[in-house]
């Protein structure tokens, strides 16, 4: 386990100097050309410190009495505030376990929303009814943690216990979590594989993170090498009637706790199975830099449409007239979008949904739209920084990142 925390901590480390210069370039370039094209009123919101100062995020989800809370201590080595470990169902909140440099404490949802360097702001939306269901567990000393956040949810249970009581849409704060975790951990306890509704309904709402799911079948060690076998096979079956992908879901076998494994026939294949999983989330600090990089992408790409899309706009505007005009664009919208495809040989998916950009124009100025050849535009240099950051600067810090071969060559997405 040393081992593999010096191994989270080193790509942690390389990957953070990466994300500092990420941070930097879109500050300083990126960052302006948003504001002067409103790239913020066309479905995206401005990123802040922790969008890339945050470390890669760990979700764990499963029923009651999995063993989530013990697989967290394991894994941190340690244990941390507030948790709460038993055969009944205890973790009853959304716990985020992260890194303290000073004191370990409790820290409340709605303090952990307004906390610099957290990725939690968003979970505003959801109100009180689910910031008091949500805290944050600051541990001293974990090296891990330096390298990752973990979330602890609540173990689903079955039938109304899983709403009643409950003043937020679970589903929805799943998906929430869903969507800016790098990894989801699936963790079932092997004498309960059973999918209840419940539980089937949350894994049901995360279609668009099935690729982030790693199933985890815990207290393996209890059970005799043959009903192990037989345990596997029904939780694949199990799973396949929940998560509808082409993919097999990995699973990883083994018991994650502060016991040494006892059988002597799965040991050695246990070891090696908690040895793989140690091995994927040693891995996360440099794949969440590079998702991080792959966001920045799809973000320069959309905004380099969006400035040639206000340009083209703006050079349709007579001197008079501009209401009328302004009418015919929206109306036209859609074969103004082909023109400057095919003057610029861009891609169709990089284009703002058709419907939210007539309500952005709607609202809007076009004649003061900026041009690209304008002082404001730096007389076509802020283009160029956005281009550059597409086939230079992306390239350069993917290549810098641990584990990431080098190339030469331009990317596809370039």
């Amino acid at each position: 386990m040393v081992h593999r925390n010096q191994e989270v901590a080193k790509a942690g480390y390389e990957s953070q100097e990466v994300l500092q210069d990420l941070r930097n370039l879109y500050l300083e370039r990126i960052l302006p050309v948003e504001e002067l094209c409103k790239f913020h009123k066309v479905g995206n919101l401005q990123l802040d410190g922790a969008s890339f100062s945050s470390p890669p995020m760990v979700m764990l989800i499963g029923p009651y009495s999995a063993g989530k809370t013990s697989f967290v201590k394991h894994l941190i080595g340690k244990s941390f505030p507030g948790e709460r470990v038993g055969i009944e169902p205890t973790t009853d909140k959304f716990v985020a376990i992260m890194n303290s440099e000073d004191e370990e404490r409790i820290v409340p949802g709605n303090a952990l929303t307004v906390t610099p360097n957290t990725p939690f702001a968003g979970l505003e939306k959801f109100g009180n009814g689910f910031l008091t269901r949500f805290e944050g567990s600051q541990v001293v000393g974990s090296e891990i943690l330096k390298n990752l956040l973990i979330v602890d949810t609540p173990g689903i249970l079955t039938g109304e216990k899983q709403t009643v009581g409950r003043s937020y849409n679970y589903q929805e704060v799943l998906e929430w979590f869903a969507e800016r975790s790098d990894m989801i951990i699936l963790m079932f306890d092997v004498q309960k594989i059973d999918i209840s509704d419940e539980l089937s309904a949350a894994i049901k709402s995360l279609p668009k993170h099935y690729n982030k799911v790693r199933v985890v079948l815990n207290k393996a060690d209890s059970v005799s090498q043959q009903n192990l076998v037989k345990v596997y096979g029904a939780l694949l079956w199990n799973l396949g009637r929940v998560i509808t992908t082409p993919e097999i879901v990995k699973v990883y076998i083994g018991s994650f706790w502060d016991q040494p494994l006892k059988n002597a026939d799965t040991r050695n294949f246990m070891e090696n199975e908690m040895s793989d999983l140690m091995s994927d989330l040693a891995s996360l600090p440099r794949l969440g830099a590079v998702h991080k990089i792959n966001d920045m992408v799809k973000r320069l790409r959309q905004i380099r449409v969006l400035v040639l899309i206000e340009d083209h706009l703006r050079k349709k505007m007579p001197m008079i007239g501009k209401d009328k005009k302004k009418k015919e664009i929206i109306r036209d919208l859609p074969a103004i979008f082909r023109e400057v495809v095919e003057k610029h040989e861009l891609s169709p998916g990089d284009f703002p949904e058709i419907e939210m950009f007539k309500r952005f124009l709607l609202q809007s100025e076009i004649s003061s739209f900026p041009r690209i050849a304008g002082k404001k535009m730096k007389k076509g240099g802020r283009l160029e920084d956005i281009e550059l950051a597409l086939k230079e600067s992306m390239p350069n810090m993917l290549n810098r990142l641990p584990g990431v071969a080098s190339t030469t060559a331009e990317p596809e997405w370039c």
